[in-house]
């Protein structure tokens, strides 16, 4: 078997057509991953034993007849933010290298309930904050595409592991762009669900106003079923909807024609060709499906950087407070005092990106500061918000690039934060606003590094964006 090439529904048929049991694809899966892996440091942890365990269940329901889930058998990698019983959950940071959760989060039981099966911890920008994956404590991912390039961040790992090969679909998280930027970097397929539409119950919290839990994977349908799998309420996460999850995979094949979609102007105005021309020529794609395609106007864009950097820092620094060496993680032992424990062990455990913005955050939220930053960038916030909803009024859908450029090199941007948190200058609107938004394949640069289109829909409509994904994709868009 081809453990690189296989898609859910290559793993159902395989299984069903009794061409391989689970354990064995899954044995096999576990080795082909831990023998790549050295080539982009994709994974952090395996987890043999566990995987094993639930592969056994699926062969033990196949040779009992029973019904399988969506996702029997598949092997799965999930970002290392994700909380795992039993397996070994860092953030990509020291100051969990030794964390093991005791419970599950909601989106891995719904996960392996469904059949799937969890191969390992996906590497990671520190505590999900990163535009390249170079902020992991255990070292950078390497693109997959290009080994001197980065992954994007900071789902570096769940992308890289799906462009590689060596999982068949991977969960993420995205806060301001951290699903899609890997996806578009490595040529896959990443989706950001609306906020609320998958539990975040047992996703280390980084911005909690933010934070999303998604899939890759290379083809849309996967992506499909496996948030099919995953999405719905949660009775333990408040801020989850309580909306009806369609059947994403049964809708894929539905119509296009006479969709409209919109060309927000603010994103394409300053956009480097090489990015730009392919982005135009997916839209010329989706014409040929019979969308109608029209200008229009996203007018507080230009406030969105300054506006997610202060609420994602004052959120982080409030969630981050409870990682102080008392109760879970590393704790420093060069301490005399309380206080000096809670300093020594933030200074040692804390990598420089997360320290940079924890003291952001502390600083929004300061005395004298709250109203003057934090306040005035909740309502910048709710006019962006407001800025989607007209335009969800005009048309359908919106079609803008992910990243201002492609997979830059490994070291290049990591001196200059400024420059790598302009990065996500076309995703952070869209996770402001809480809208669904996806990154999909379209074309690659003359040296050969792929491009991402992002496609967004207004709250709950992703079976629209997907249904748009997976036209686009059947057409050839990914290859535009």
């Amino acid at each position: 078997m081809n453990i690189a090439k296989l898609t859910i529904p290559a793993v159902r048929d395989g299984l069903l057509g009794k061409q391989f049991s689970a354990v064995e694809l899954t044995t096999e899966a576990l080795r082909f991953a831990q023998a790549e892996n050295p080539k982009t440091n994709a994974y952090l942890t395996f987890s043999d034993q566990r995987a094993l365990a639930a592969a056994a269940r699926v062969d033990a329901q196949i040779a009992a007849g029973q019904p399988l889930g969506p996702l029997a058998g598949v092997p799965i990698a999930v970002k290392d933010v994700i909380v795992t019983k039993d397996v070994k959950t860092t953030c990509a940071s020291k100051i969990l290298s030794n964390y093991i959760p005791p419970y599950d989060s909601t989106a891995v039981e719904r996960l392996e309930a469904a059949g799937g099966i969890l191969l390992g911890k996906a590497n990671c920008d520190e505590f999900a904050m990163g535009s390249s994956n170079e902020n992991s404590a255990f070292g950078p991912v390497r693109n997959p595409v290009a080994l001197d390039r980065v992954p994007g961040g900071s789902s570096g790992g769940s992308a890289a592991a799906v462009a590689q090969g060596t999982a068949v679909v991977s969960l993420g998280s995205d806060t301001g762009g951290s699903i899609r930027q890997p996806a578009s970097f490595c040529g896959c397929v990443g989706v950001t669900p609306t906020y609320g539409r998958v539990s975040r119950y047992g996703l280390v919290a980084f911005a909690s106003s933010l934070d999303h839990i998604g899939p890759v994977s290379r083809p849309v349908a996967d992506s499909a079923t496996l948030l099919g799998a995953i999405a719905g309420r949660d009775p333990r996460d408040a801020t989850s909807a309580s909306q009806p999850v369609p059947d994403y995979a049964a809708l894929l094949g539905d119509s296009v024609q006479g969709l409209k979609l919109g060309l927000p102007k603010e994103y394409f105005s300053n956009l480097a060709p090489e990015t730009g021309d392919r982005i135009m020529a997916g839209v010329e794609v989706l014409k040929k499906l019979g969308c109608a395609v029209s200008e229009l106007s996203l007018p507080h864009t230009e406030y969105a950087i300054a506006t997610y950097y202060i609420l994602c820092t004052a959120e982080l620094s409030a969630n981050l407070s409870r990682f102080d060496g008392a109760r879970y993680g590393v704790r420093s032992p060069n301490s005399q005092t309380l206080s000096d424990m809670y300093k020594n062990t933030r200074g040692e455990g804390f990598g420089a990106e997360v320290k940079r913005r924890i003291m952001l955050g502390a600083y929004v939220l300061s005395h004298g500061y709250y109203d003057a930053f934090y306040r005035k960038a909740q309502k910048v916030r709710r006019l962006l918000t407001e800025d989607f909803t007209n335009a969800f009024q005009q048309v359908d859908a919106l079609i803008t690039p992910v990243s201002p450029f492609p997979a830059f090199k490994i070291g290049e941007k990591v001196n200059d934060p400024i420059q790598m948190y302009l990065s996500d200058i076309y995703t952070i609107t869209g996770s402001l606003a809480g809208v669904p938004c996806m990154s999909v394949p379209c074309g690659t640069t003359a040296e050969g590094l792929p491009v991402g289109m992002q496609i967004l829909t207004k709250h709950f409509a992703e079976d629209v964006m997907f249904r748009l994904a997976h036209q686009y994709e059947k057409a050839g868009g990914f290859t535009a």
